[in-house]
């Protein structure tokens, strides 16, 4: 069992910036971690971005270019920099593992396992 859990979120000004962190407390069989985001039900969460091992990062389409994520492997934490916020970014962000990230697939919630309870982001106008 992987525990994740999420830090960093709250409320920020549209154009902002707010950076989360998550931390797994194992990551021996994790070789994908990502963001997911939930505007309403729970199994409606989203993809928002994920990186593999190897640092190969994909986003979806609305965040590319505005928002960063990154790891620390030697700290098992991943890192999502949001800049240039938005009010349509306000969302419970979710982190999550899984064992890999498959080419095509890095955002399908369906690959990812293991779930953090997440973190709200609040962006005002």
């Amino acid at each position: 069992q992987v525990r994740l859990v999420e830090s960093g979120g709250g409320s920020v000004q549209a154009g902002g910036s707010l950076t989360l962190s998550c931390v797994a407390s194992d990551t021996t069989y994790v070789g994908c971690m990502g963001w997911f985001r939930q505007d309403y039900s729970y199994d409606d969460r989203m993809g928002v971005a994920a990186i593999d091992r190897d640092g190969n990062a994909k986003y979806a389409d609305d965040v590319q270019g505005r928002f960063t994520i990154s790891q620390d492997n030697a700290k098992n934490t991943i890192y999502l920099q949001m800049k240039d916020v938005g009010p349509g970014d306000t969302s419970i962000y979710h982190c999550a593992a899984g064992r890999w990230c498959l080419e095509g697939r890095y955002l399908n919630r369906a690959d990812f396992a293991y779930w953090g309870q997440g973190t709200q982001v609040t962006v005002s106008s």
